[in-house]
Parts: structure tokens; C-alpha cells; sequence
């Protein structure tokens, strides 16, 4: 580095550490291909909007508790080294930075936050399976489906494949769970299917009366043969406790026996713990928590109306939201009239409304509008599980906002003396199940808008309160240039680095990409793990964990090669890099090959983003024509 880049980096360490708090407010540093990431002990004092007119910044955002400034490829590195010196302050891994912004969460917040890491995992699942049961509740009620054959047939077929996910829900709870904790991802599965095993009695049955539970004695305790169907607490407390075991046992185990004794050892004791502890404590906390909030619509008025509206939801979190169903019932045939219905139905549309505040606030990320808008959509069927945990408890404001809304609703359903004569549906098909006494559509309508409004006005304000928004910046605040030189793309001799189907950079489900921050090009979806050199040049910067490389090319464009989004964590593990910083390569030359499956299996998008870097040297992308390409193939 010559002295006038480090003097001029200099001077960016020294304005940067004053907007962010001084010295003595960073935790720690690390930086990834393009971003310098600080923890800092508190974020309140950040002056984000100045670091982003900061020379040579392109962007900057929080995510995870780190404040990340985006400088891009190779310039990253140089920035980091002079900030590192300027601060005195050690460089981390990333892992450890991870680990230190974890730190600055309370109990509570590493709650939340390692649910949200579980259910992020499964959301896909849980969406598919919340709209299909929507379509399939439109359907059922369709006098032209019940009177032909065929329809009524893929109706049937619509109902099974969206009560599958649901029915198995805590199997893929325990699965995401024992991931996230460090276990092996196969015995949480075990443990799953043991939770929802036939040779145990069905929950909702045993909860209804309407089967024997068969009760073992081991050690005098009584142990009741019943499954955990909806047990989702249930599930997530069995995650953790076999991956805990797991990483226990294979590091007591001797290695010559580990691979037969070790996942016996955990899938033994993590049953014989569901049983006799995890199982019934969990069970019984819940079901308090249920019970509670029933009284207290029996016996407090418009306050418990509120409080039960306001705070079902949460209980739809533990899984238990569906012993209502036997509850509901029995209301039916005691009064005839069903009051839980529309409670819970206001309290659904609460956190739909919580939704879109959360989108209105966040609507220029593509990322957002991709899990707001079908989340929101299966809500409208009565399906939240996509909005709760894809949004609402991950960002936490937005829960608040939802039962907020609920509880308003509540109120309105109490003070219109709003019933259901049946159970089973909410939201929009619900209203079919109104009772029309006392103008109770006109009730049912208005109580569920109100319910939506508050949920979102109150989700929108509190969204005005955080400081460091979700979402990246759009790409107006970034200030980036987009000038283009007369040398096109064609004229440089440009080769397809990887074989695949080309998409464009707005495609990419990443905002630093799809905004084009660190500047414009395309990205291959591969269809095989080996990535390629696009031009003859020079390679100015391979990143140690091999997830990104940097070139020039021999016209002088600066080229970022990203495989895969965010898979900088798995720190170099599934990458192979077959050259090194100042090798001379030709087009088509292999760079880099990656187990591709592996890294899928992981969880991670394995998109793979060519971005040209410099401001003053852009290629003219417009005139590529998006298409399958095989490596080697001149674009």
C-alpha cells in the first residue's frame, strides 16, 4: 500500500471512529469480500447517515448487531487494516464477531433470536403449506367444486399436502433446532418422529377424551404414552437438548466406538428426558397459559376480550392453539354460540396488519416484500405461522404492533356481542361462520378492520422509533455512481465464469447485490460447482475462505466473483481455490470449485454474482441477453 492510499484511508479510520462513537464504544472488527463489520456497545450513537457520505463508502446498514459499511472488493481489505491500526482494537474472525455481538443481547432478545433462526429454516415449508390451506378453505366452500368430481378430487389432494406440513411441524422444528444449537440436523429428525410416533396416542385426542392413554411407571413416575402433536415448544426445548447431547457425547466418546455409541447415547437420553421432563413441564406451562387466558374471557369483560385477543397469538408460538378447537366445541354445545372464534379470527388479522406496517416501512427491500406479501396473503385464510415467525417475532416491534392491533379488536368483538356458530375457519372465510344476529357481518367486518388498522399504525409507529433500519438503504442514498466507459463488455472478451441460467443483479435475493452497491453486472444460478475465470487478466485478491475472488481484466475492468450469499460463515469449508493473489489467468481457467450440494444442504443461496467494481469502468450489461450458459461460453 503506497503512503498516499494508507493516508487516505487514514482519514476515513479517523472520521469513521468519531461517527461511530469513539474508540471506546467498538467491540470488536472483521471484515468479509466487501464490508468492514464493527459491534459496537451502543448503536443509538452511530451517525449513519454521515458514514454514508464518507469517501469511498457505497453503503452502510445493521444487520445482526453489526454495523456494516459496504467499501467493496479488495478495498475492504486495505480500509480494514488502517482502521485496525488507527483504533488499536484486534481484528476478529467473523465467528468471533458473531459471538461478541451475541453478547450484547439480554436473555430475552437471544430468545428471540435463536427462534428466529429456527424457524428461518423451515419458513419456505411453513408458507407453502399456510396458502395451500387457504386455497384449499376457498375451495371446500364452493358449491361447483362439491358437485364435480375432478375438482373435488384436487381439493381433497390441496387439503392433505396442507395439513402435512402443519401435522408434521414439530418434527421440522426439532430438525432446525438441533441445527441451529450445533447438532446433527438427522437426530433431530429422530427426535421429531419419536415426538409424533403412531404407536403413541394423538394429543388432540387424548386432549378431546376421546382415547385411552396407555401410562407406563419407570421409577414410580407415570409416564403418559401421548404424542406431542403441536407441540412446537415442546420441539424447540428437544432441539437444543439433543444437540447439546450430541456435541457432548461426540467429544466423550472414544473415537473407535463414536459413530455407533454416540447418536445412541443422544437419542436415548433426549427420549427418556421428552418423557419424564421436557415434555410434561413444557405441556403444562402452555396449557396454564391457555387456560388463563380463557378464564379471563369468561369472567373479566371487554378486559378479558382485550387480553385474550391481544395475546392468543402468542400462544399459536407454543403450538397449542389447537386444543381451542375442543374448547370451542364445547362452548357450541353448552350456548350455541362460539365467542372464541372471532377473538381469535381479530387477533390473526392484528398481526396481518402488523405485517404491512412492517412492509410499509421497509417496501424499496426486495427481500422484505418477498416474505411480507405471501405472509400476509395466508394470513387472510388464517394462517400466521409465515407472519409470526418469518417477521413479526424476528423483529420483534412488529409483535408488539400485532397483538396491539388484536387487543383493539377484541374490544370491538365484546362490545357488538360478536359470536361464531361454528369453528374451524377464520379471517375471510370466517365470516361465513358468523352469527348474523345484531348485524353480526356488519360487526364481523368492521372488527377486523379496525384490528388490521391499529395493528398496522401501531407497528408503523413503533417502526419510526428504530434507530437502525432492517433494510440496506435504496441505491439513490448510496450515491453510487453508475457511469459506463465506451469498452463494452463484448470488446474486453467476456466468458460465462460458470454454467448455469444468467439472471439479472436485481434478481439476487441479497439488497447489496440487487441494489447494486458495489456496482452493476449479472449472476449465474449454477448448475455445477466450479467456477471459471471471464477474461484474461490478473487476480488481484482471493478472500481466505474462498467464497470471492477479485480480477482485472487485461482492458482494465475491475471484476468481484461471489459464490453463493452469506457464504462467508462457512469460512473457506466446501471451497477449493486453485489460484492465488497476482496469477496471470486466461478465460475459462478454473478459479474455484465448491461442493455445490454441500453448501445447499447448509442452507445457503448458492447464486453466484459477477459485479463490475469500478464506478469509472462498467461494462454496458444491457445489451447481454439473460440465457443458459455453460462456462467458457462467450457472452
Amino acid at each position: 500500500m503506497d503512503e498516499k492510499k494508507r493516508q487516505r484511508y487514514l482519514a476515513i479510520s479517523k472520521q469513521l471512529a468519531e461517527l461511530v462513537g469513539g474508540r471506546k464504544n467498538i467491540q470488536g472488527i472483521a471484515h468479509c469480500a466487501t464490508r468492514l463489520r464493527i459491534v459496537l456497545e451502543n448503536n443509538d450513537v452511530v451517525d449513519q447517515a454521515a458514514i454514508e457520505n464518507l469517501d469511498l463508502v457505497k453503503g452502510v446498514f445493521v444487520a445482526g448487531d453489526q454495523l456494516q459499511i459496504i467499501f467493496g472488493a479488495g478495498l475492504v481489505n486495505d480500509v480494514y487494516e488502517v482502521f485496525k491500526e488507527y483504533t488499536g482494537i484486534a481484528g476478529m474472525s467473523l465467528s468471533d464477531l458473531k459471538t461478541e455481538a451475541n453478547k450484547k443481547m439480554n436473555p430475552i432478545q437471544r430468545i428471540i433470536k435463536a427462534l428466529s433462526d429456527v424457524f428461518i429454516d423451515i419458513m419456505p415449508g411453513i408458507l407453502a403449506a399456510a396458502l395451500l390451506t387457504g386455497l384449499s378453505g376457498v375451495l371446500t366452500n364452493l358449491d361447483v367444486v362439491q358437485n364435480n368430481e375432478t375438482l373435488y378430487g384436487i381439493t381433497r389432494l390441496i387439503n392433505i399436502s396442507s395439513g402435512a406440513i402443519f401435522g408434521f411441524l414439530p418434527l421440522a422444528v426439532a430438525y432446525s433446532a438441533c441445527k441451529r444449537f450445533g447438532g446433527r440436523p438427522i437426530l433431530g429428525i429422530v427426535i421429531g418422529c419419536i415426538m409424533l410416533s403412531p404407536s403413541l396416542t394423538d394429543a388432540y385426542a387424548a386432549a378431546q377424551g376421546t382415547a385411552e392413554v396407555t401410562t407406563l411407571h419407570i421409577f414410580g413416575l407415570g409416564v403418559d404414552l401421548v404424542g406431542f402433536q403441536g407441540g412446537i415448544i415442546v420441539a424447540l426445548l428437544m432441539g437444543v437438548v439433543t444437540a447439546k447431547f450430541d456435541i457432548f457425547f461426540e467429544k466423550k466418546v472414544p473415537e473407535v466406538v463414536r459413530l455407533l455409541v454416540s447418536p445412541l447415547l443422544t437419542t436415548l437420553v433426549s427420549a427418556i428426558l421428552l418423557f419424564t421432563i421436557v415434555g410434561p413441564v413444557g405441556r403444562g406451562l402452555a396449557s396454564a397459559l391457555t387456560g388463563a387466558l380463557v378464564w379471563m374471557t369468561q369472567n373479566l369483560g371487554v378486559f378479558g376480550y382485550a387480553v385474550f385477543s391481544g395475546f392468543q397469538q402468542l400462544i399459536v408460538i407454543t403450538g397449542l392453539h389447537h386444543i381451542f378447537g375442543a374448547i370451542e366445541a364445547q362452548l357450541l354445545a353448552d350456548t350455541g354460540r362460539n365467542i372464541l372464534n372471532p377473538l381469535m379470527s381479530v387477533a390473526i388479522i392484528g398481526q396481518g396488519g402488523a405485517v404491512l406496517g412492517y412492509l410499509s416501512r421497509n417496501y424499496k427491500d426486495a427481500r422484505t416484500k418477498e416474505l411480507c406479501i405471501p405472509s400476509f396473503i395466508s394470513v387472510l385464510f388464517g394462517i400466521t405461522e409465515p407472519a409470526l415467525f418469518g417477521i413479526n417475532l424476528r423483529f420483534r416491534y412488529p409483535l408488539i404492533g400485532g397483538c396491539i392491533g388484536g387487543a383493539i379488536g377484541g374490544a370491538v368483538v365484546y362490545f357488538t356481542n360478536l359470536a361464531a356458530l361454528g369453528f374451524g375457519t377464520t379471517v375471510l372465510p370466517g365470516i361465513a361462520l358468523a352469527d348474523p344476529a345484531n348485524n353480526g357481518y356488519i360487526s364481523y367486518i368492521i372488527a377486523h378492520l379496525l384490528a388490521l388498522a391499529a395493528g398496522f399504525l401501531i407497528t408503523f409507529i413503533l417502526g419510526g422509533f428504530q434507530k437502525q433500519p432492517e433494510a440496506v438503504r435504496a441505491p439513490e442514498q448510496q450515491k453510487v455512481k453508475e457511469e459506463t466507459i465506451e469498452k463494452s463488455a463484448e470488446d474486453d472478451g467476456l466468458y460465462a465464469y460458470a454454467t448455469g441460467q444468467m439472471i439479472s443483479m436485481e434478481e439476487v435475493k441479497d439488497s447489496t447485490f440487487a441494489q447494486k452497491m458495489l456496482g452493476d453486472g449479472f449472476a449465474i444460478l449454477p448448475e455445477e460447482g466450479e467456477v471459471c475465470a471471464p477474461v484474461n487478466g490478473t487476480v488481484s485478491s482471493v478472500f481466505d475462505t474462498k467464497h470471492a475472488i477479485c480480477l482485472i481484466s487485461d482492458g482494465g475492468v475491475e471484476i468481484l466473483i461471489h459464490i453463493g450469499i452469506d457464504t462467508v460463515n462457512l469460512q473457506g469449508k466446501h471451497f477449493t481455490a486453485y489460484v492465488k493473489d497476482g496469477d496471470v489467468v486466461k478465460a475459462g481457467q478454473p478459479l474455484v470449485s465448491f461442493e455445490l450440494e454441500k453448501v445447499k444442504q447448509a442452507g445457503y443461496d448458492t447464486v453466484i454474482p459477477m459485479v463490475f467494481t469500478d464506478p469509472d469502468h462498467q461494462p454496458d450489461i444491457s445489451k447481454m441477453k439473460m440465457r443458459r450458459v455453460t462456462h467458457g461460453e462467450k457472452i
